[in-house]
């Protein structure tokens, strides 16, 4: 079975547009769900009616899920605790008020999550203020549609997705006993200046165009409170590529595989019996004895016995075969393909690099979409919130009014840290360079608190200045 077999067994709705169809099945398997549509397990041979049942309508019952574990990689080294990004601005306020908000909304962790739900194709972030304190909720966008301006600009963003007619007569929409059954589109439209709630109707009338103003809201914004973030791809596109697709027929493959290996190691362990005879040697009553050398068969003598099983050749065939699928797994989406056994002793941090190069080329990429183009919008959403909002945002007890996002910009720490010989060599390189007038203090004591992992490399510096001043 290949991954477009496996598609054909997921329910369709034809409600939905086709990019949504699409998201919904990578979730799938971003998820782990891949196989839960086929109805037979992976052990059974034959169906109620004795007729076989092939391999490629059984649930693998090994799942190696290789795909979320590369995503889940390649985000911690984004994300992770110790990857987390400074700011620097032209504002030395601004900086510490955003790690406020950050540690407020519970921003890592926020993100973790969206790069993570993003690997099917892009993510979507909705930012509100209540009490002029900010919430941040992360999307998927398989119900989201949105639309940007000639500039560029986020102009509004469109949810639309089916809701049981019970659910909204809960909420207190006017829903009858009689639709109570049926099915209803729900669909809100933010733009620049309003959030637009609409009057819920059937399916079967075609998609809500009646606004309800007295569900809506007028945030009066002047911008559309959504950050959109497209995988792997620049700004302004709707969805960028999947992280994991180019080796989901690789992982079905080797799902399948090692299955099979299982049940022929299982059936090994307890192998069938088959006994080719010919007269009836216990004709006489005597009951066959089976199991233990001192219940032993009796055959006539033209009769023979075997066990049906798998011998070590063939499974040491398997367990190859699944080392070179898994390889080209990785080489295909960037993964890990070093072996934890292989690290016999401690490396240094640029040995690591070079050992998960290909995991960082793809983590490389991530903080682009996800850092550049989607944590720093975040930022500068959160300056804008401070510019239009009356009073300005509350941040740790206190009022911002007007945040300066000049210059903001993310300070990436290094993906691996380096050891104590290397900072040591790091900082005699740098004092020469400093003596030769090639590089200047400031830019040597940014480039070393770098290397060393400082949570503000920048920062550093007027640290210093401060510590010894002149």
């Amino acid at each position: 079975m290949d991954w477009q077999e496996l598609r054909k067994t997921y329910p369709r709705d034809p409600d939905l547009p086709a990019r949504a169809q699409a998201l919904a099945a990578l979730a799938r398997v971003r998820e782990g769900t891949q196989y839960d549509a086929i109805p037979n397990p992976f052990g059974t041979e034959y169906n109620g009616a004795g007729e076989y049942i092939p391999l490629a309508c059984r649930r693998p019952s090994v799942r190696t899920n290789m795909c979320r574990a590369v995503v889940d990689d390649a985000v911690s080294l984004v994300f992770g605790a110790s990857h987390w990004p400074a700011t620097g601005a032209h504002d030395p306020a601004v900086p510490g008020i955003l790690a406020q908000v950050a540690t407020e909304t519970a921003l890592p962790a926020l993100m973790t999550d969206a790069a993570t739900r993003g690997s099917i194709g892009s993510v979507a972030v909705l930012v509100e203020a209540v009490d002029r304190r900010l919430r941040m909720q992360v999307h998927d966008t398989i119900y989201l549609t949105p639309q940007w301006d000639a500039c560029g600009e986020l102009s509004s963003v469109t949810e639309r997705y089916k809701v049981p007619g019970h659910v909204l007569a809960a909420q207190g929409w006017p829903i009858g006993a009689e639709e109570a059954a049926a099915v209803f589109w729900w669909q809100r439209v933010w733009d620049r200046a309003d959030c637009h709630v609409y009057v819920p109707c059937r399916v079967d009338a075609g998609p809500p165009a009646r606004v309800d103003a007295a569900r809506g809201t007028h945030h009066g914004l002047g911008f559309v409170p959504w950050v959109w973030m497209a995988n792997l791809a620049a700004p302004g596109v709707v969805d960028g590529p999947c992280t994991f697709a180019p080796a989901i027929d690789t992982v079905i493959e080797c799902d399948y595989l090692l299955s099979q290996s299982g049940r022929g190691l299982k059936y090994s362990a307890d192998p069938r019996l088959v006994i080719r005879a010919g007269p009836d040697p216990y004709a006489d009553g005597t009951p066959a004895a089976t199991g233990g050398a001192a219940s032993a068969l009796t055959l006539p003598l033209d009769g023979d016995a075997k066990l049906l099983e798998i011998n070590g050749d063939a499974a040491d065939a398997m367990r190859a075969h699944y080392r070179e699928l898994r390889a080209s797994v990785m080489e295909q989406i960037h993964g890990n393909r070093a072996q934890a056994d292989s690290l016999a002793a401690p490396t240094s941090g640029r040995a690591m690099e070079m050992l998960y190069q290909p995991l960082l080329w793809l983590a490389d990429r991530m903080r682009l979409s996800y850092g550049e183009y989607g944590l720093l919008a975040l930022y500068r959403m959160v300056c804008r919130f401070s510019h239009v909002l009356h009073g300005g945002l509350r941040i740790g007890g206190v009022d911002h009014a007007g945040l300066d996002p000049a210059g903001l910009a993310l300070q990436w720490p290094p993906y691996f840290p380096g050891t104590e010989a290397e900072l040591a060599q790091l900082a005699q390189g740098l004092d020469t360079a400093v003596r030769g007038g090639f590089v200047s203090r400031q830019t040597a004591c940014a480039i070393f608190a770098a290397r060393a992992g400082a949570p503000s490399p920048h920062a550093e510096w007027a640290r210093i200045g401060t510590e010894n001043p002149a």
